[in-house]
């Protein structure tokens, strides 16, 4: 297999061919070292390579799989969000603010490394993980493979970014108001935020109040799927690769361009992104209606979680002096949201949940964009004030908080890319424990649109 092609397989192809004795780990392993070092240069996504110990743990993964070990993922090399702790490493939280080393794994990067996964290092993300860009004076900005005056989106923008580069087979990300699907529409890729809980909730410890899951980023379904069986701590009976295998019977989709708040129009080539979704879902038998969420106040079980999280975040920091002003700011703000709120935000989730899913009495799916424009510029909000930050963040990321609150399943799929190339997300929610329907109707839709056959000119 040509090189590019072989970086550019996935985890689930790779495990194929390691396991056929087709490849080594070391080969994949110094294959993608070689390209973090010709390309990182530029794109930022890698926070540290730690390529010593990823040739070492190479090693033994060959070793094992010489001796008839067949894990999911031997041998595969993965990046990880430097939001995880790896044990040994530094967990920056994409802050200088950080403390030491990481005494041992956590759970989710334990169930990776147990299920066979070589690490490369550690991705990028903005500070505190607040951000839907890549971008702060710790480490720099992260740029998008596609266009490198773009973003790949936030919070796991390192991690989307070395995907789409093919640094790595696949990468860990998580997603407290859309840090998955941001990421995966920013920049082409396949991004299921899971049902909460779904995956190690114990590396989580309740994360901005129950709003955050965590995940992965994959340049196809296949990828997710197995990374999924792989980590889920509340696996379905049936596996979820299986259901990616198997085409969806006919469905009833919901497709909305409405905004939960505050209302924005979506830019022109992100509308004719997602109408074309919704022609190759009609084009394959279901049925696509316009029908919107009843949104309501649900930004009100939203908000005050999401500020109230990020003031808890900076006060756990070792050196909360080096927090960059913005932060500073947006946690400040956190610590204004009087306890009262917060309990009431809290109260309020099922009720607005129960709302929202009236929608998924008449219909399988809700299909929205992810964002309203394409990838914007990649320090876009650089320099600004938290407030001016977040009305900026609001307007172009409105679509994936929501679901977030509610906690069920959303995933972000590669749309057809803008007359300029920029990448587009489409996201379908689904109901609770929906994961299996999104994961099939993903895959059919990917052998539809072949959005893993495109790549970044690099």
């Amino acid at each position: 297999m040509d090189r590019d092609d072989l970086a550019f397989a996935g985890a689930a192809s790779q495990a194929d061919m390691i396991r056929r004795g087709e490849v080594s780990s070391r080969e994949l392993v110094e294959l993608y070292l070689g390209r973090i070092e010709r390309l990182d240069r530029e794109l930022n996504a890698f926070r540290v390579v730690t390529g010593e110990r990823a040739l070492v743990d190479a090693a033994q993964a060959d070793a094992r799989r010489g001796a008839g070990d067949d894990r999911p993922l031997l041998g595969v090399p993965i990046a990880v969000k430097d939001t995880e702790d790896f044990g040994g490493e530094l967990t920056t939280w994409g802050t200088a603010a950080y403390g030491g080393p990481a005494q041992r794994d956590n759970e989710f990067v334990a169930r990776l490394r147990s299920a066979g996964a070589v690490i490369l290092g550690k991705t990028n993300l903005p500070e505190l993980a607040i951000m839907g860009t890549t971008e702060g004076p710790a480490f720099g900005i992260t740029r998008n493979p596609w266009n490198t005056d773009r973003t790949p989106g936030g919070s796991s923008g390192g991690s989307a970014a070395a995907v789409a580069a093919g640094l790595c087979a696949a990468a860990t990300a998580s997603d407290g108001a859309g840090s998955i699907r941001i990421p995966a529409s920013c920049c082409g890729l396949v991004g299921l935020k899971p049902q909460r809980d779904r995956v190690s909730p114990e590396s989580l410890d309740g994360h901005w109040y129950g709003l955050s899951v965590l995940g992965f980023v994959t340049r196809n379904v296949a990828d997710t799927a197995l990374l999924l069986d792989v980590a889920a701590a509340q696996p379905p009976e049936q596996p979820y690769l299986t259901s990616a295998a198997r085409p969806p019977a006919r469905l009833r989709v919901a497709l909305s361009l409405k905004t939960p708040f505050p209302p924005v129009p979506v830019h022109q080539s992100v509308q004719a992104s997602i109408d074309a979704v919704a022609d190759a879902l009609r084009g394959l038998g279901h049925e696509v209606v316009e029908a919107d969420p009843r949104y309501g106040r649900a930004t009100d079980s939203l908000l005050p979680r999401y500020f109230a999280g990020i003031a808890q975040d900076a006060a756990r920091m070792a050196r909360p002096a080096r927090l960059q002003r913005r932060t500073r700011g947006f946690a400040r703000m956190g610590g204004l949201v009087p306890g009262g709120l917060l309990d009431k935000a809290m109260r309020d989730e099922a009720t607005h949940a129960a709302r929202l899913g009236e929608l998924f009495r008449d219909y399988d799916l809700l299909l929205t964009p992810v964002s309203t424009r394409p990838p914007v510029e990649a320090a876009q909000w650089e320099g600004m004030s938290a407030a001016r930050t977040m009305i900026g963040m609001a307007r172009t990321y409105p679509f994936t908080g929501i679901w977030n609150m509610t906690g069920q399943p959303a995933i972000s799929i590669p749309a057809p890319p803008t007359s300029d190339g920029l990448p587009v997300g489409a996201q379908l929610v689904a109901p609770a424990d929906g994961e299996p329907l999104l994961l099939s109707v993903a895959a059919q839709l990917e052998r539809e649109l072949r959005w893993a056959e495109r790549r970044p000119a690099l």
